[in-house]
């Protein structure tokens, strides 16, 4: 019997060996449903060819005989269907490596979709602090550029996305600063037609903001209230009077656009949950983000994770909509052996991306579209922006006063390269730290 990471290997060793019932054929839909149970999907058309149908029941037989237990049976292993976009939608579906015609359409149990890349929005540029693991100093290296773009008189939009493990507006503002409501309230408000009661009252301007400002949206208000009820229900899609339906992440956009139209913000910065869940899936690759910061520490953990992320947008084809946007940050160097620690981040972080990501051609080229960096580039995405571990930032409790008291020589020493990498990227001047 096979396993589940068998099942695609399988599949095309099934289809290459009938290839010519496969090619016959306008389209093929290898279903995989929520349980991880295969069956095919085939146009309806099929139907009035008796001789071509008998072949294609044969193939479906060798595949749900082949597949077992993750297979239906061979009574239910075909299915028909009026056209492939109708036989894939509503499921995360690619192009089946190998093969022109034959799609595999993913039935997942939540809304969070990896392979799902929202173009870049056209508004104020988006910058994600993602990483696998937590404890990597992302929120605090996030609150540092919100102060540094403060300084010079930029308008920050900073959310705060770690719904289930917040803490980033506490950062930011003091207990009395903070507003009524979060993210959280507006998202399960908007499922009962509700979100506008709570609109104006869920973000607060940070003291830190200087000569520009600083929004805080929180995880959450200032009373929590009934936070793990809410937090049950924001991953909810909405179902429209009209029974149109819309998505978790897509209303999440709508926030953010109505927010965004509202303060009219320089840059938005966002706090993603950590780990590869549907939280972190949208804040991703479903926010329509400029710039995208993968915190990594050297460890096997980390390569591990970023490994299985890059692996799956490589197979479902979407690698070239998001690899441009990406960047390794080297998160908390260590004060001693920090030579070698940057040493080995660097070698793993070009083994990540040259095995996934980069074309196959020769590293430092680019031919058309495709593009492979030399290892010490340090324009690449994969070169580690450096953050500084340091004593007196190693925790988010007592950062709102150590960032008032702070100076930009001290910023610069700990937080520079990070800071400036992203104000290069977004093409912000006077950024001197």
């Amino acid at each position: 019997m096979i396993t589940f990471d068998q099942i695609l290997n399988e599949i095309k060793i099934c289809l290459a060996t009938q290839a010519d019932v496969v090619q016959s054929i306008d389209w093929l839909v290898v279903n995989r449903d929520l349980n991880g149970r295969v069956r095919l999907i085939v146009p309806e058309s099929l139907s009035g060819d008796a001789t071509k149908l008998e072949k294609v029941r044969c193939l479906a037989a060798v595949v749900s005989e082949r597949l077992r237990p993750h297979a239906h049976s061979t009574a239910a292993a075909l299915l028909y269907d009026e056209s492939q976009e109708e036989a894939c939608k509503g499921a995360s579906a690619f192009a089946l490596e190998g093969f022109g015609n034959v799609w595999v359409a993913d039935r997942l149990a939540t809304e969070g979709d990896w392979a799902h890349i929202v173009s870049e929005s056209s508004g104020a540029p988006r910058v994600v602090f993602f990483s696998i693991k937590g404890g990597v100093g992302r929120s605090t290296a996030l609150a540092a550029t919100a102060w540094a773009f403060a300084q010079v008189g930029k308008r920050v939009l900073v959310l705060d996305l770690d719904l289930e493990s917040p803490g980033l507006s506490s950062s930011l503002l003091p207990k009395e600063r903070q507003p009524q409501y979060g993210i959280t309230d507006w998202l399960v408000e908007d499922l009962v037609e509700n979100a506008s009661s709570v609109f104006q009252d869920m973000r607060a301007t940070s003291a830190l903001s200087h000569d520009g400002e600083i929004f805080v949206v929180p995880a959450h208000g200032a009373q929590p209230g009934e936070y793990v009820a809410k937090l049950a229900r924001v991953w909810m899609p909405k179902i429209a009077a009209d029974g149109t339906r819309q998505n978790w992440p897509a209303r999440l956009r709508r926030l953010i656009d109505a927010l965004e139209k509202r303060m009219e913000p320089d840059v938005i910065l966002i706090d993603s949950r950590a780990g590869i869940d549907e939280v972190a899936s949208a804040c991703v690759t479903e926010l329509g983000a400029k710039l995208i910061l993968l915190f990594a520490l050297e460890g096997r953990q980390t390569w591990t994770g970023y490994h299985i992320l890059f692996e799956h947008w490589r197979r479902h084809g979407v690698a070239n909509n998001i690899r441009e946007s990406l960047q390794i940050v080297g998160a908390l160097l260590p004060e001693t052996g920090r030579d070698d620690y940057v040493s080995g981040l660097q070698d793993n972080a070009y083994d990540l991306f040259a095995d996934t990501l980069y074309d196959s051609i020769p590293a430092g080229e680019i031919i058309g579209d495709h593009f492979h960096f030399e290892a010490a580039d340090a324009a690449a995405p994969h070169y580690p922006w450096g953050l500084k571990w340091h004593r007196s930032f190693a925790g988010l409790r007592s950062l709102h006063g150590r960032l008032n008291d702070i100076d930009a020589e001290e910023v610069s020493s700990i937080f520079g390269p990070l800071i400036r990498g992203i104000a290069n990227t977004l093409g912000v001047e006077k950024i001197d730290v």
